[in-house]
């Protein structure tokens, strides 16, 4: 790529020398110079036609390097996006199936809880069944008592 600054083109030369104030322009002298003749010469067209080439490269090549820049960024920010909605979808598959297991662990705690009141609700049908049988084996051992008095009789 060439140097920017030797394809521009070269700055305008400065004005040529007033002519002395005794001196005219139009009286001037056969011998003197001219001031056109004296001024030196601009860029011709293929120096500018050549300038303008290099300044259409170097625009092109800055476009290029733009155009891959843009189109590293927009590869990178495609896969960034693409990684997080993976991770998204991958995200609402975890979230779906611990419901699911919240959901199986609560009914199976309901479960329990029901088969809990149903035994206490029977535990206190026993209550009552428990002190008949209390009242049974007082009964039993008195009974018993009297007969091992009635057998020890001599």
């Amino acid at each position: 790529m060439e140097d920017p600054a030797a394809a521009s083109t070269p700055s305008p030369s400065p004005d040529p020398p007033a002519p002395p104030d005794n001196q005219s322009p139009s009286h001037s002298s056969p011998s003197a110079p001219s001031p056109a003749a004296a001024a030196p010469p601009g860029p011709g067209p293929r120096e500018l036609a050549a300038a303008m080439e290099a300044v259409e490269r170097d625009a092109a090549a800055i476009a290029d390097s733009y155009a891959s820049l843009f189109a590293s960024l927009r590869v990178a920010l495609s896969n960034v996006t693409s990684t997080s909605a993976e991770n998204m979808d991958c995200l609402g598959d975890v979230v779906g199936r611990l419901q699911e297991s919240a959901l199986e662990a609560s009914s199976k705690g309901n479960k329990y809880i029901n088969s809990c009141l149903r035994l206490n609700e029977e535990m206190r049908g026993l209550e009552s069944l428990a002190m008949q049988l209390k009242i049974l084996r007082k009964n039993v051992d008195s009974l018993d008592l009297a007969v091992n008095q009635l057998l020890r009789l001599p």
